[in-house]
Order: structure tokens, then sequence, then C-alpha cells
């Protein structure tokens, strides 16, 4: 028994020291990273998949006992007029395809295990923004066009098109989901109509958010890029019982290419004296006075100030785009629809106290 103690003892003492070097050796490493240090993190990240997905949010119904116990209320919000104004999603759904504008759910995957969305810490040199650490929200990545499917047809093969997510077919669900919500907006006392907003086999391959810290202003900026395809969008409002509804807006083959903010402008997000948000695309540098030719020619301007404006304004990833291939209202066609190159060159939204 005395042996078995001592022994005991001696496990015990390592125990503690083996503890006590552990403890050490951690503290050692729990060092804050400086900028410079940050922007060099290479991991993989965190990738995420979902198989099988589907969510659906009630209805605003009231169950059994009169309660309304699953609704999505947005509250506090006055019009010019000082009425109350109240807004209600009664139905959010994410489902996969031939949903009947959500009716029929069935599941649908989001990401793929070879491109799922991703949160991940880049170096910012790698995407233009020089010596940061950047902080990076993605949908699945666009993939070369003999590797992937149409961004807008529903059975699309392979080698069709630059989205990594396939349209379902009779061997796997896809990862094209139809998505729509069913909105009430009520002023005062009139709830009088339903706003329904429905997308079928939508793809946001290719959107991302990236966070970084700006040295001088000291605050948050991002960069954000916003891809929408859908084979068929539509809007229309009901009465708040269903049982009628206006004229349909069908957006067919909806293709959106929105880009704000990109490592020269980013985005800036702050608040103001009065404590409502500011988000704000500062306007591109001015050149300074015979940096750039008259006749606005390289070999008249300054180099490298010619280098910027040319490499900016020929940039395609700083341009925004929407193309619709058909637009109708009813049983009204309106043709097609195109918007290409729009660039942003400045950009300010400040939200406002309708109270006030």
């Amino acid at each position: 028994m005395a042996g078995s103690k001592g022994i005991n003892r001696c496990f015990g003492l390592l125990f503690a020291l083996g503890t006590l070097l552990l403890s050490s050796i951690a503290r050692g490493e729990l060092e804050a990273l400086s900028e410079p240090e940050m922007s060099k993190v290479d991991g993989a990240g965190v990738g995420v998949v979902l198989e099988g997905f589907k969510f659906s949010h009630g209805t605003d119904q009231p169950d059994v006992n009169g309660e309304h116990a699953r609704i999505f209320r947005i509250s506090g919000v006055k019009s010019t007029d000082g009425r109350d104004v109240d807004i209600t999603v009664n139905h959010l759904y994410i489902s996969g395809a031939n949903s009947d504008y959500g009716n029929e759910l069935s599941p649908v995957n989001l990401g793929r295990l070879v491109n799922p969305w991703r949160l991940d810490v880049v170096d910012g040199n790698d995407i233009g923004v020089k010596d940061k650490a950047v902080l990076e929200f993605a949908a699945p990545s666009m993939v070369a066009p003999t590797e992937g499917f149409d961004c807008l047809s529903s059975t699309a093969a392979m080698g069709t098109g630059a989205c990594s997510s396939r349209p379902a077919t009779a061997d796997h669900v896809g990862e094209r989901a139809d998505v729509g919500m069913q909105m009430n907006v009520a002023v005062g006392s009139d709830r009088s109509a339903n706003i329904n907003i429905h997308a079928k086999s939508a793809v946001v391959d290719g959107s991302y958010l990236r966070l970084w810290g700006d040295d001088n202003r000291r605050q948050m900026v991002a960069q954000f890029r916003l891809n929408f395809f859908s084979p068929e969008l539509s809007i229309n409002a009901c009465a708040q019982d269903g049982a009628s509804c206006g004229s349909r807006i069908l957006m067919s083959d909806f293709a959106l290419r929105l880009a704000i903010g990109n490592e020269l402008q980013p985005v800036f997000f702050d608040v103001d004296g009065t404590g409502n948000f500011v988000v704000d695309v500062e306007s591109v540098p001015q050149p300074e006075s015979g940096d750039i030719g008259a006749d606005g020619l390289s070999s008249s301007s300054n180099a490298d100030t010619w280098d910027f404006y040319e490499a900016y304004y020929t940039n395609p990833d700083y341009r925004s785009s929407l193309t619709i291939g058909n637009f109708s209202v009813g049983n009204r066609d309106f043709g097609s629809a195109r918007i290409e190159g729009m660039l942003i060159q400045h950009l300010s939204i400040t939200t406002k106290d309708l109270a006030q």
C-alpha cells in the first residue's frame, strides 16, 4: 500500500508539472497578432454544406387558442403622417425545386462538399487589400464553364456554364433553392393586402461579403458582391385572406450581378450623431492637375496615375449588371431588359427616423 501511495504521489507530481508546463506553453502562444501577421494567415477556414435542407416559417394565422405564436414582425416604424407601420412576414420558405410557390416543400442542398459556403480569413494581398487580414463570408464560388452548369437553366448539364450549384435531377436534389416570402405591410388600421415575392431555382454562386478594418478612419469597411440568378422571379399582391390576387409581375431569366465597394472604394459603415446608420461608398480619388493629359492618352499623362484609372475603369469586377429575359405584367409582355457596365462611383445611404 505504501508503495502504491508513493507511486500515486509521483504520478500526481508529474501530472501537476505537466499541466503547469502545458499551461505555460499555451500562455506563450496566445499573443496578439499585428495586421501584417494577420495578413499572412492562410488557413482552410470553415466550409458549410447543408444537405436535405428545407425551411418554412409559419403563417400569421391564429392557433386553436387564438394566439399568433409564429410571427416575424417589424414594428416601431411610422408613416409620414404619423401612423404606425407594421410589417409582418407571414410566410418565408427555402425549398427544393417545384415547390409551387412554397406550397409543396421538398429538400435542397445548400453548397457542395467540393464547393461549400465558406467562412474564412484571407490574405488581403491576394485580393488587392494591402497588408490586411480580411474576413470573408462566401457562397460557393464560380467555376470554369467546362466544369459548371448554366446559371439560369433548371435542366442544365455539366459544361454549360460557370455555376457550381447543380439543378435538381432524378439522381440528386441539387443545390438550387426555391425561395419566397409573403409580407403584409399595414399602415394604421389598413392591412388590406399581402405582397408576395418568389424565386424559382435560385443560384447565388460567386457572392461574398468581405470585412476588414480601415486604419485612417478607424472603422470597419466592406466589399459586397451579390450574384443572383433565377429562371423565374415574380412579385404580386393578394388580399389578406388570399382569395384574390392582382396581376403578377414576372421576370424570366433574371440575372443580377451587383458590386458594392471594392479595394479602392470600400463600403464604410457608421452611425451619425442622431443615431441613424450610414452606409457610404466614397468617390474615387480625383487626379491632380496635369496628371492626365488633355488628350487623355497615356503618353501625355503621369504613368502611375493613368494606369490607376485605366485599371479602375476597365476592371469588370467593379461593375454591376442586370438582365431580364422577359418582363411581363399579367398577360402583357414587355420584352427583355438589360443594364450593363454600371459603376458605382459614389453612394451614400442614411437611415431616418420617420417618427420625427
